[in-house]
């Protein structure tokens, strides 16, 4: 095998792109780069290339856009790159007769320590289950999501305070070193293979990190503020942790993106707030209050606390309750 094997490099959004650049940088053979089809983006809805596709073709990689990765004329292209080793980093479910085309195998990149959190939101879930750590992980990949054999591991803490795209961009800056790593071992042949099997056997309480739908991103004010807090910053920036205020318009959606829990003394039922209209905004919860720092009224801007109460503090005279 040549020390410069073919490489095909599958990925769509920005968390990939650090990866890429890095076996760039380095000098690594990447042939052709795998990526979703160009999407409509924009007020105007032009067509736009992913993250990915955008850098390939700023460096002269030739790209595919499959719509379907079963595609006889897709898995011929494919071929005709004659990969040695595919990488793959946030990109979908891909057929056996794909993963299993190099000699050297396809490996993944995942944003947790597997095998916890497999699933398509490992980032959001860690934090919003009050994890204190994290990392990433690469695997080569089998017929099932996320349980094919571990080839290297990453930790990585996960601060207080954090947010889910604060943790994002940690993760995959860590993540493109492990990548490099990775094929290196490969190459070399030092790389040791570790079944998942053989670290679940005794975890009974595996946790997994499924997709997230809009109603995992209610907050219920009945909860314990660590919890709520923990929500709120799992799901920011995005898809954002929201409520619904009561106004004499309608129920108007209002994203949390940044808050912080307060035990205190003071009493309000869940979804009661407490405001001087002017600086802070307090929500109760079941054992405290979720003092909101940056918010997003629905079709509006992000804003800070002040600002938000300086243009929209008069839906805050209108009801007590959320």
């Amino acid at each position: 095998m040549t020390p410069f094997p073919r490489i095909v490099f599958f990925g769509t959004p920005d968390f990939a792109v650090p990866s890429l650049d890095q076996l760039i940088t380095n000098g690594f053979n990447v042939v052709a780069v795998v990526t979703a089809p160009d999407k409509p983006s924009g007020r105007g809805l032009v067509m736009r290339p992913s993250p990915v596709s955008e850098y390939a073709l700023l460096h002269g990689i030739p790209v595919l856009r499959p719509l379907n990765m079963k595609d006889p004329q897709f898995i011929d292209e494919l071929r005709s790159f004659r990969p040695d080793l595919q990488i793959v980093i946030a990109f979908r479910m891909m057929p056996e007769q794909v993963w299993s085309m190099p000699p050297l195998g396809t490996f993944n990149l995942h944003a947790s320590l597997l095998p916890g959190y497999r699933g398509a939101a490992p980032i959001n879930r860690a934090i919003i289950n009050g994890e204190s750590e994290t990392g990433v992980t690469t695997f080569f990949i089998n017929e099932h999501i996320d349980t094919g054999k571990i080839l290297l591991s990453e930790k990585v803490s996960i601060g207080p305070d954090e947010t889910a795209g604060e943790l994002h961009d940690r993760l995959m800056r860590s993540g493109a070193g492990l990548v490099q790593k990775t094929v290196d071992r490969i190459l070399t042949g030092t790389i040791v293979e570790i079944s998942q099997e053989s670290l679940t056997a005794h975890s009974a309480d595996l946790k997994t990190a499924p997709k997230i739908f809009r109603e995992d991103c209610r907050i219920d004010w009945s909860r314990d503020v660590l919890s709520i807090h923990n929500l709120i910053r799992g799901l920011s920036p995005y898809p954002g942790a929201f409520t619904e205020l009561k106004t004499g318009d309608g129920l108007q959606t209002l994203k949390i993106l940044r808050a912080a829990p307060v035990k205190s003394g003071q009493h309000a039922a869940p979804g009661e707030y407490l405001t001087d209209g002017k600086s802070y905004l307090k929500i109760g919860a079941g054992n405290g209050f979720i003092s909101l720092l940056e918010v997003q009224l629905s079709g509006r801007k992000v804003m800070n606390t002040g600002d938000f109460l300086r243009g929209f503090g008069r839906i805050f005279s209108e009801t007590r309750g959320i």
